[in-house]
């Protein structure tokens, strides 16, 4: 078996998504990050005290790291975030909505996830509701803000913005928004302290 070259080899991360997944990660004392694809930002809090809980059970010192994924468009105008991104984010889950009702009848599946019910879901969600529970976009301040936000209530070690979520935004937009997120949000991030829920 190949051994990592690098000693210390990176820390390891496990995506989560279902409760149970939560629990026995937490159990194991992994870091972990987490997503708002099936579900919403709303959800999170639950599943991460859940995550908590189950590795202060274990035995395992502090409250976890915990790393959010999660689309981020920022533009100079709230107008322009709001507008830019909405045809790759709304393609993104459609398609990400027919692809888990279609694995939803296929072996392995488990009922407690309800695959074909958020597939369903996820196909006909409208703007305003990703808008609301899914993405962060905005101006760099409204963008800081949220993240910030986030970062605070959800106790997190970081966050990897997906800047490009569907694949649909021109290079040249992406290539702006990063740069404002680079030097207009990141900077404020730093030292927001995160508050384990």
């Amino acid at each position: 078996m190949p051994k990592p070259y690098q000693a210390p080899y990176p820390e390891l991360r496990v995506a989560v998504n279902s409760p149970d997944t939560f629990q026995q990660t937490g159990e194991a004392g992994m870091p972990i990050f987490v997503a708002t694809r099936l579900g919403d930002l709303n959800e999170l809090g639950p599943n991460l005290r859940l995550y908590r809980e189950a590795r202060a059970a274990a035995g395992h010192p502090g409250p976890g790291k915990v790393y959010l994924r999660v689309p981020v468009y920022v533009a100079e105008t709230e107008q322009k975030a709001l507008e830019d991104p909405r045809e790759s984010i709304m393609f993104f889950y459609k398609y990400l909505g027919e692809r888990i009702e279609a694995s939803a009848v296929q072996p392995g599946a488990r009922a407690i996830e309800n695959r074909a019910e958020r597939g369903q879901r996820l196909q006909t969600i409208d703007y305003a509701d990703v808008l609301k529970s899914k993405i962060v976009v905005g101006t760099p301040a409204m963008v800081t803000e949220r993240l910030a936000e986030l970062k605070e209530t959800l106790g997190l070690a970081g966050i990897l913005a997906e800047m490009n979520c569907g694949m649909r935004i021109p290079h040249d937009r992406v290539g702006n928004s990063l740069r404002l997120m680079c030097s207009d949000v990141m900077p404020h991030l730093r030292d927001v302290a995160p508050v384990p829920s």
